[in-house]
C-alpha cells in the first residue's frame, strides 16, 4: 500500500503580480518568487536544500542551470516541465524528498516570461508531435484542439455554452476579490455569450489569457514548519497519472479517473467532505472533466452538475476561488500552481473578500501538456488545514 504524506506541510503561498506581457527573462520572474518566499518565511536562503522549479521559457536553462542564477545549493533538485500538471507533482515529489530526509525545506517555483510573439513560439515548438503532426496542417494552438474537445463534448453530453458560461461568470466574481486578477470588470452570461468568436464553439471568455508571472510554495515537514512558526497546510493525499486512456479515439477523461479512490483513501476522505475545488481551467470544458473523473459527479452528469450549483467562493460548490487561470491569467507553467497557492491561502484564512467558510479540506486538481486531441498529464492532491 502507498505511504501516507503523514507530517508534510505546504506553506508560505506567493503569487508574483502577473502582467500581460514582459520584457523580462523567466529567471527574473522566478528569482522574485524566491524572494517572496524568503522574506514570507523569515528563513534564509540557505536554509532551502531543495528546489523544483516548472517554466517552459527558461530555456536553455533547467533547475540545474537556475540554481547558478540564485545563488543555491540544493542537495535535492528537480525540473517538472508538465504545465498544467506541474503544481500537484512538484508537491508530490517534495513531500517524498521531505519524508526521505533528502531535503528540509523544498521551494517549488513556477514561472514564465510572456513578450508579444514569445506564446505562439513556445506552441510552435511544444512537442515533436504538435511541431510535426499538427502545424503542417494549419490547426495550432491550444484554441483549435479544445475547441475540438469542447464540440464533442457537447454533442455527446447535451451541455451549452450557457453551462460552460455559469462557470466563466462566477469565476469571474471571486477574481474580483483577488488583488492579483489581471481581468478586473464584472463578466455577465450576456457578454460571455455575445463575445467574439475564437474557434467553433468557443468564444472569446473560453479562452484562457496568456501572461508573464510567478506562483511558489515551500514544502517542509509539520515539526519544522511549527518550530519556524510559519503557518501551513497539511498535505493528506495526492496522485498522478499520465497518458491515461490512449486508447479512447476523442478524451473525456484523464487519469483522475482511474485514481481518485486512492486519492480519498490517502486522504480518508470523500469528495463530498471537501471544502473546496480548484480545477485546472484553461478552457471549461476541462473543469467539467475534472469534476467528473475526480466523483463529484458521474460522467456525463458535468452540465447538470452546474445547472444544480452555485460556484462563486460563497456559494454551494466553491470553485477556482482565486478566478482561476480564466481571469487570473496563464502564466505559462504558473498556471498549473495557481490553484494550488490558493487553496494553501483558503485553508489558511488568508483570502480576504473571497474565504470559504470554515474551510477544512481542499481538493486541487491539474491537467496539462496538451497535444492535438488529448492532454497527457494528471494529478490531483487534497490538502487541510
Amino acid at each position: 500500500m502507498r505511504k501516507d504524506y503523514e507530517g508534510v506541510a505546504v506553506a508560505v503561498p506567493v503569487t508574483v503580480p502577473y502582467v500581460r506581457y514582459s520584457i523580462r527573462a523567466a529567471h527574473w520572474w522566478l528569482a522574485r518568487a524566491l524572494s517572496s518566499l524568503l522574506k514570507d518565511s523569515k528563513i534564509k536562503k540557505d536554509d532551502i536544500d531543495g528546489l523544483s522549479v516548472s517554466s517552459f521559457t527558461l530555456a536553455p536553462d533547467t533547475a540545474i542551470g537556475l540554481t547558478q542564477h540564485l545563488g543555491l545549493s540544493p542537495r535535492w533538485l528537480d525540473h517538472v516541465p508538465y504545465g498544467g500538471a506541474s503544481g500537484v507533482v512538484a508537491l508530490r515529489r517534495a513531500a517524498r524528498a521531505v519524508q526521505a530526509g533528502d531535503a528540509e525545506v523544498v521551494a517549488c517555483l513556477a514561472g514564465d516570461t510572456n513578450h508579444v510573439d514569445s506564446f505562439r513560439l513556445t506552441l510552435a515548438n511544444f512537442s515533436q508531435f504538435a511541431r510535426d503532426a499538427v502545424y503542417p496542417y494549419g490547426a495550432g494552438g491550444p484554441n483549435a484542439s479544445f475547441a475540438f474537445l469542447t464540440s464533442y463534448y457537447m454533442r455527446t453530453y447535451g451541455a451549452t455554452r450557457e453551462d460552460f458560461g455559469k462557470l466563466c461568470v462566477a469565476q469571474r466574481a471571486n477574481a474580483l476579490k483577488f488583488p492579483h486578477a489581471l481581468f478586473k470588470k464584472p463578466l455577465s452570461l450576456e457578454e460571455y455569450l455575445s463575445a467574439r468568436p475564437i474557434a467553433d464553439p468557443l468564444h472569446l471568455f473560453d479562452c484562457v489569457m496568456p501572461c508573464a508571472g510567478a506562483e511558489a510554495f515551500l514544502v517542509l515537514s509539520s515539526e519544522r514548519a511549527s518550530s519556524l512558526k510559519i503557518p501551513f497546510a497539511r498535505v493528506l493525499g495526492t496522485i498522478e497519472r499520465h497518458n491515461a486512456f490512449p486508447s479512447d479515439p476523442v478524451q473525456m477523461r484523464a487519469g483522475w479517473a482511474l485514481d481518485k479512490d486512492e486519492l480519498y483513501r490517502q486522504a480518508g476522505a470523500a469528495s463530498s467532505d471537501m471544502s473546496f475545488v480548484q480545477t485546472y481551467d484553461d478552457y471549461p470544458v476541462i473543469s467539467l472533466m475534472q469534476l467528473e473523473d475526480l466523483g463529484f459527479c458521474g460522467k456525463g452528469e458535468g452540465p447538470g452538475f452546474v445547472r444544480h450549483h452555485r460556484f462563486t467562493h460563497d456559494g454551494t460548490f466553491p470553485m477556482n476561488t482565486s478566478g482561476g487561470q480564466l481571469s487570473v491569467g496563464q502564466a505559462g507553467a504558473a498556471g498549473g500552481y495557481l490553484g494550488l497557492v490558493e487553496a494553501i491561502r483558503q485553508l489558511r484564512g488568508q483570502a480576504p473578500g473571497r474565504q470559504v467558510k470554515d474551510a477544512k479540506l481542499g481538493l486541487v486538481s491539474g491537467f496539462g501538456m496538451i497535444n492535438y486531441d488529448r492532454g497527457i498529464a494528471s494529478g490531483a492532491a487534497i490538502l487541510g488545514c
